[in-house]
């Protein structure tokens, strides 16, 4: 594939950063996004599974990963709880805290992408302006906003850590749904519903998309 090809991501050239970094300069790899693709047979891009918690956005996206990966696909998750063991740990829930953790996870994702690998990030992400930057972080095209959709009450009868009902005891403070808002997607990619299909059905319609939009092969 050529330098032209839609596959590859725009060249930043030199960068005015506005973060605390000074006198730095992008970096051109010798080996692009598009010859990865080339190489593997099928695009990156972003699955974003947005949701409650417990409407079950890790659940779906390891199952939805585990299915890529049976079919010799590049693929990997970041998970909400994980990261924050590592990258975000030190990062808390207020509102500018959850901003910077996903933040951090879009820069992460775009490394992702460009690298070649559909990357599958399972995060609460309750705003729709955070989702909205990482989106801008790519090309059009390659950030899949899905919103893991399950009511408060289907989610409260899955909540095996218990973390609602010390929410609603005000143990945990500023907890998503119940202390701090979820603001739902508008205009999601895809809409699952995790609170009333099936694993199996929830899978197929997230692989039958990827497969549309020509980002993985169709299944022989």
């Amino acid at each position: 594939m050529s330098a032209t090809s839609p596959l590859s991501s725009p060249s930043p050239g030199p960068l005015t950063t506005k973060g605390a970094s000074t006198n730095i300069v992008w970096h051109h790899s010798s080996v692009d996004r598009a010859a990865r693709a080339h190489q593997r047979g099928h695009r990156s891009a972003i699955l974003w599974f947005t949701g409650l918690s417990g409407a079950g956005k890790s659940t779906l996206a390891n199952a939805v990963n585990s299915t890529l990966f049976e079919q010799g696909l590049a693929c990997y998750v970041l998970d909400g709880d994980n990261v924050r063991h590592g990258l975000c740990q030190d990062l808390g829930f207020s509102d500018a805290d959850r901003t910077e953790n996903i933040r951090r996870i879009g820069e992460v994702a775009k490394l992702f992408v460009d690298a070649g690998v559909v990357v599958l990030t399972a995060f609460v992400s309750p705003f729709r302006a955070d989702r909205a930057r990482v989106r801008a972080l790519v090309p059009e095209g390659d950030f899949i906003e899905i919103h893991c959709a399950a009511d408060l009450a289907a989610c409260e009868t899955r909540d095996t850590k218990g973390l609602y009902a010390k929410a609603r005891a005000g143990v945990i403070k500023e907890f998503t749904g119940i202390s701090s808002p979820y603001e739902d997607p508008e205009q999601p990619e895809l809409r699952v519903e995790t609170g009333s299909q099936s694993l199996e059905d929830c899978v197929s319609q997230v692989i039958v998309y990827l497969e549309e939009q020509g980002i993985i092969p169709a299944a022989a």
